[in-house]
């Protein structure tokens, strides 16, 4: 993989000190590095909500357990990633990206080797601790190799991440689904790649001196605090609509498609996947649009041009619910990155401690949607989970109430 040995090919293409006034380039080797770390990340996260028709049937368990599964893993992530963030603006720590690496491996091989539900639980939340770990200083490391393209550096780092998150489901259909629960112990192959590549990066990280730069580097606005604390409370509500619209997807959408249209696990996993994929392509897309354009008009197209599509699909044949839900992974998808962009921007110099709060909502908020969505559906049926969940894109008219910082930055 040429992604293997970037952090080497990066150390002659950027200098260490740059001359003041000149403008540091992007280092692409290291986005590269980085996005594929994620990718491995995400796709060994995803595997756990691609066997959950294995672990339902091995386990016999219901729709709120599956959703206690999902809300272990991303409670965990959610509620550790801002206190790690805050730590290490403070203490920079290049070397806690193998680190936490290790506990995704750890909880990848408990969960191949789970006889009870409470194995399961303990491996979620061990894949929940390593993300916790991951997420904001890889979120920092992309900001750093950015050159000042934030929002391309973020869509780099966020694709590699939902290209991962659609390998999940499809691995699932093709290895672990005809092998059973204990192939699961393969992938720890891939955390073990992750964690060489990510000390090469930490290597990178700790040889430049990018953190003091990077702080100074952010431009504060010029809004009041009680105008940035509302600001971060409307991007919150953003948050939770596209979270927990993607939860209904990501957690139950093989549910919706075996109970609605009959179709095989198989047949629902390649579904699932095609839509992931379709959230991976989405994403790149949203960084670079932002730079140019502005982060506020991508958040308003995101989140808001995505409702007349989720409206629409639970009504739909099967071929159309495929291509809805392609149309809506693609359009829904652009938004995280412009979102954690923005509110960089709105609190200057604690980019890793936005950057794990953002994270971790978007790991708390899919949990406790899972959750919530799961007890739903035992109570109502899985295809009332659907028509509830079409209206939450609504929620991004509350867009309206952000501030124009990118007209204030080009002022």
């Amino acid at each position: 993989m040429a992604t293997a040995t970037p952090p080497s090919a990066s150390a002659g293409a950027t200098p260490l000190n740059p001359a003041p006034g000149q403008p540091e380039k992007t280092v692409y080797t290291i986005l590269a590095a980085i996005s594929f770390s994620h990718m491995l990340n995400d796709m060994i996260q995803s595997l756990l909500p691609a066997i959950y028709p294995i672990l339902k049937t091995n386990f016999h368990l219901d729709f709120a357990k599956i959703g206690l599964i999902t809300l272990t893993t991303q409670l965990t992530a959610s509620l550790l990633q801002p206190l790690i963030g805050l730590y290490t603006d403070r203490k920079p720590k290049p070397f806690s990206l193998p680190f936490g690496m290790g506990f995704t491996l750890v909880g990848l091989a408990l969960l191949s080797m789970a006889s009870n539900y409470a194995f399961i639980l303990i491996a979620a939340g061990l894949i929940g601790m390593g993300s916790a770990v991951f997420h904001p200083e890889s979120s920092r490391v992309a900001r750093m190799a950015s050159g000042g393209q934030h929002g391309l550096a973020q869509s780099v780092f966020q694709v590699g991440g939902n290209f991962g998150s659609s390998l999940g489901p499809l691995l699932a259909a093709f290895v672990v689904l005809p092998r059973g629960q204990h192939s699961i112990i393969w992938f720890t192959s891939a955390a073990l790649l992750a964690i060489i590549l990510l000390s090469n990066v930490g290597f990178w990280y700790k040889s430049r001196g990018y953190t003091a730069r990077a702080k100074k580097a952010l431009t504060h606005p010029d809004l009041s605090p009680r105008r940035v604390a509302i600001s971060i409370a409307v991007l919150i509500a953003l948050m939770f609509s596209k979270f927990f619209y993607l939860s209904s997807l990501s957690s139950y959408y093989t549910f919706f498609l075996i109970s609605k249209f009959h179709v095989s696990v198989e047949n629902a996993e390649i579904h699932l996947f095609i839509f992931l994929g379709a959230v991976a392509a989405g994403t790149i897309a949203g960084g670079p649009i932002g730079d140019r354009l502005g982060r506020k008009y991508v958040i308003w197209c995101s989140i808001l041009g995505v409702l007349p599509f989720t409206l629409a699909l639970p009504y739909a044949s099967l071929l159309w619910t495929g291509i809805l839900s392609v149309i809506i992974g693609l359009i829904l998808a652009s938004a995280f990155s412009a979102i954690v962009v923005y509110a960089q921007e709105l609190v200057p110099g604690r980019v890793g401690a936005i950057s794990g709060l953002f994270f971790g909502l978007a790991f708390g908020l899919g949990g406790i949607g899972a959750a919530a969505l799961g007890k739903l559906a035992d109570h109502s049926g899985i295809y009332f989970v659907y028509q509830l969940c079409s209206f939450l894109p609504a929620i991004g008219l509350l867009t309206g109430l952000l501030p124009n910082i990118d007209r204030r930055k080009r002022a």
